[in-house]
């Protein structure tokens, strides 16, 4: 693999912390919650532009906040892992531990407009349904690359020009130790003693001051390679080691600061499918825009719903095989439980979209 294939993306998930607070701000918090800032403003303005009351969009978002947290963590919990959390209902409550499934998102999503509309009057379930898609789409957008921050649901490992190799998980691992200050991963160039990795990765690992040449020289060759190997053996490895590989490494002392160590290690490059799936919903967003913007209060009922339930779903079941799969189970079945969900909802939208279009004929 050519040195200019691959990128190593390491990102810290934390913004920042506050004073008192175990649970820090997070980068996927802060985009799951500008979907929604963004998606009411846009509300707004498809509202005024359709004469419908401004505080319909205020009731309007309240109903997508908690039908959207409600059904994608119901979602991920019933469809991915029943099992355990039948047995432990109360974890059910614990968003902040991760796991939500857009699958279970859009069921609440729809549950809520249908709650929301029968409250309403000219504002028929299509109609509404038709103008939330467009900012789900936006919201999809933002969540995906959210996903990317976090280094999660990624791609299957490829050769290709848009290889990824996600090192944050490394850097934690060594991070967790007591006598390193801090660690970071970049792309290593090759050289000679590393000629054989295809994805070189640099980590460069700062150690406590209080630790000389001789402990350091211990930790790299005792401590390291039992935390490579164990990164490297994780269900979802992101780099290549085994316990008779010995690390690469140089030491860079710096007066009064401690010892620094560049160690080189083999990355795997992943397809980038949270980028996949970011691009796409954020390109759906402005063609479901300029649909609506064309005919607005004209514009046929369910069309634009119709188009969201095939394109996006259409691809969510493609970009499916370009990704590992979220749980062991889904490795005994033919298609993974993302693609199964979609199938219903993507078949649902071309059966809307007959209807709308024999409507229209009418």
């Amino acid at each position: 693999m050519s040195i200019l294939n691959y990128i190593v993306w390491d990102p810290n998930k934390e913004i920042f912390r506050l004073p008192f607070n175990d649970h820090p701000i997070v980068w996927y918090g802060l985009l799951f919650a500008m979907g929604f800032i963004i998606g009411q403003q846009i509300m707004f303005y498809i509202f005024k532009a359709e004469n419908k009351p401004r505080q319909d969009v205020e009731t309007l978002t309240l109903y997508m906040v908690i039908a959207t947290v409600v059904g994608a963590r119901l979602g991920h919990c019933l469809f991915y892992d029943p099992g355990y959390y039948l047995q432990n209902p109360l974890d059910i409550l614990k968003v902040w531990e991760g796991g939500l499934a857009s699958h279970g998102a859009a069921a609440g999503i729809l549950t809520g407009i249908y709650l929301y509309s029968k409250k309403k009057t000219g504002q028929s379930y299509l109609w509404v349904v038709d103008r939330v898609v467009i900012i789900v789409a936006l919201a999809g957008s933002f969540i995906r690359f959210g996903n990317f921050i976090n280094s999660e649901i990624v791609g299957l490992p490829t050769d290709g020009e848009n290889g990824v190799v996600f090192a944050r998980d490394l850097e934690e691992a060594v991070e967790s130790d007591q006598y390193i200050v801090d660690a970071e991963a970049s792309k290593a160039l090759p050289a000679a003693d590393t000629a054989m990795l295809s994805a070189p990765v640099m980590l460069t690992i700062h150690f406590d001051s209080n630790l000389d040449q001789q402990e350091v020289e211990g930790y790299l060759q005792q401590r390291l390679p039992s935390i490579l190997t164990g990164v490297a053996s994780r269900s979802i490895p992101h780099m290549k080691y085994t316990a008779s590989d010995f690390p690469h490494y140089r030491l860079v002392p710096a007066a009064g600061q401690g010892i620094t160590a560049e160690v080189t290690v083999a990355g795997i490059p992943r397809h980038p499918a949270q980028l996949y799936e970011s691009i796409s919903s954020l390109l759906l967003f402005f063609l479901l825009l300029f649909l609506w913007s064309r005919n607005k209060a004209e514009t046929p009922e369910g069309l634009i719903f119709s188009l969201f339930l095939i394109i996006l779903f259409g691809l969510r079941f493609f970009y499916e095989f370009l990704k590992e799969n979220q749980e062991a189970f889904e490795d005994d079945i033919p298609l993974n439980m993302g693609q199964w969900l979609s199938i219903p909802l993507f078949l649902a939208g071309i059966i809307l979209m007959i209807r709308v279009l024999k409507k229209q004929k009418t």
